[in-house]
């Protein structure tokens, strides 16, 4: 297998209209989170022929080389939009084990779900929270001027606004807690974070060639949303309608990826808070397919390939366990192809690149 499979051809109109539900493609545009850094360099190096230089965040002239490769995979694999993440520079804890996938990174670190670094008003007075003068919007600004024709880009603070207390800052089972005991200085904390975020947001609205927000936000897992849908509805949903706000109001898309079983508050999403795409999908929780069938007329369903599924199957099982999402998803628009939460590094590259095949060469 190589690529391209096409001459690249990227349309982040396209893909807005789409998105939107104002056209019915022939075939499905492409969508994902991010791909690990290890399928990055093995798709730039051995696919592509180009050089790999890592990320190094002290140094811009690297990084500039860094954003021109990432650009680069992303366009000759039919994408039409790439994925920045602002790296807002909250300082966490988090435990760390061998990486064991073949195209490994060494160590595979995770987070803290015990306590965190903030357990009490003292260690929230004390906690070194970025300020808007911290924010680093150089990768944003450098990819933003440097997209190929017809390529867009969207953004990310870092992590999300439900994402950020209660894997960085409390840990998970520390929050539970404290939602009882410290309810004051939970509302604190996540106001802080809400605000922090939002000024991401509002510095980078403007930049040329932005499609909009998509930001990732787990929400809940197999069988239920993390924290209450009415403790959701307080704390999170209203900074995230603030965000699509912002979005909708300069003509920008907002798309969430959330893990996990929210179909508690997957109203409040479509209706209250306005996103425009829902992206994240596993089959043992909510399929895709199901998803449209409920969902697909009020908002776009993104991804969709079960990881546990691209990560297994063999190839011609996974083609054919693919072409049949596009069938029953891409007649009723409001749909993108990608796998059901990223591109893995345990994830084999010729099944990703088998997935991206299948959409671009669908006919229907």
């Amino acid at each position: 297998m190589r690529i391209p499979f096409v001459k690249p051809n990227p349309n982040k109109e396209w893909f807005k209209r789409v998105i939107l539900g104002k056209e019915i493609p022939s075939r499905p545009p492409l969508v994902e989170l991010f791909l690990d850094q290890e399928v990055l360099k093995e798709i730039a190096v051995d696919y592509l022929g180009l050089e790999w230089v890592e990320y190094q965040q002290e140094n811009k002239e690297l990084r500039a080389k860094y954003w021109d490769t990432y650009i680069k995979v992303y366009y000759n694999l039919g994408y039409d939009f790439v994925w920045v993440d602002g790296k807002i520079p909250f300082i966490t804890k988090c435990r760390q084990t061998e990486d064991t996938a073949e195209k490994n990174r060494g160590k595979r670190k995770w987070d803290e779900e015990g306590a965190g670094p903030i357990t009490s008003w003292e260690t929230y007075h004390t906690y070194p929270w970025p300020e808007k003068k911290d924010l680093d919007l150089w990768d944003c600004e450098y990819v933003a001027g440097h997209l190929p024709e017809g390529m867009g880009f969207f953004v990310f603070p870092c992590r999300g606004f439900m994402e950020v207390p209660t894997e960085i800052l409390f840990g998970y089972e520390n929050l539970c807690m404290l939602m009882y005991d410290e309810q004051e200085l939970v509302k604190a904390v996540f106001e802080r974070v809400g605000q922090i975020e939002m000024d991401f947001y509002e510095s980078v609205v403007h930049l040329p060639n932005i499609m909009g927000f998509f930001p990732g936000d787990d929400m809940g897992f197999n069988t239920q949303t993390l924290i209450s849908p009415e403790a959701l509805r307080e704390l999170v949903l209203p900074w995230h309608k603030k965000a699509a706000k912002l979005a909708h109001d300069n003509g920008l898309l907002y798309l969430l990826h959330s893990c996990g079983q929210i179909s508690a508050i997957m109203d409040d999403l479509i209706d209250d808070v306005g996103i425009d795409g829902k992206h994240s999908f596993e089959d043992n929780i909510f399929n895709i397919i199901d998803f449209k069938k409920c969902y697909g007329d009020r908002v776009a369903a993104l991804g969709g390939i079960d990881i546990d599924k691209i990560a297994r199957m063999e190839v011609g099982e996974l083609r054919m366990y693919v072409r049949n999402i596009i069938a029953q998803c891409l007649p009723m628009g409001r749909f993108a192809l990608g796998t059901g939460n990223s591109v893995a590094n345990y994830i084999p590259t010729e099944n990703y690149l088998a997935m991206v095949e299948e959409g671009l060469k669908w006919k229907g």
